[in-house]
């Protein structure tokens, strides 16, 4: 069955197409869920939320563009909510520089070791680090999706760097420590 088939008959409300969307997008829709979330417990939250949407909104998508860039979205957004709801992003705009901090290359560190620690970092760091960085999102998007301020979102992404740089850099000693 070709994808407009099976998007066609998700927007009937079949269970079979549900349930083969499911199959065919859950892997890749739970790894976005994992790099927004703490745990995986909390990313299988998001991506529950996240099809329950998807298959509630399914008739909104009008055939144009990327479908899975639209499930994307949709499952960016429920995790992003949750987070709203609880006021993680209500901050005030802290005094560091987007340019203040860089995270040096590491060639010798995993990127499983790299996404761990980026799912270590306090929510509002770790949202727009993700945001930023690994979606492509600019600071105008990311301040509207979190209805922060750019300068807010600078910052954030500045202070998620530092403790990065912190964490790989304590990990990076403690390697060197072992193998002297």
């Amino acid at each position: 069955m070709s994808l407009d088939q099976l998007i066609s008959k998700c927007k009937r409300n079949n269970l079979k197409a549900q349930t083969e969307l499911y199959t065919l997008y859950s892997s890749k829709l739970y790894a976005v869920c994992l790099k927004y979330s703490r745990n995986t417990a909390e990313a299988q939250d998001n991506l529950h939320d996240a099809f329950l949407t998807i298959f509630s909104k399914i008739s909104q998508y009008k055939n144009k563009g990327s479908f899975e860039g639209w499930m994307k979205r949709i499952t960016i957004n429920t995790a992003l909510q949750r987070y709203r709801e609880k006021g993680v992003f209500n901050i005030i705009n802290e005094d560091i520089t987007e340019e203040a901090v860089e995270v040096n290359d590491y060639d010798d560190i995993s990127l499983d070791f790299l996404l761990g620690l980026i799912q270590t970092l306090p929510n509002r760091y770790r949202m727009v680090f993700n945001l930023y960085v690994l979606d492509g999102y600019s600071h105008k998007e990311i301040a509207e999706m979190l209805k922060i301020s750019v300068g807010t979102s600078k910052s954030n992404l500045a202070r998620a760097r530092l403790i990065l740089q912190e964490k790989i850099d304590k990990a990076n000693l403690n390697l060197e420590s072992h193998s002297i």
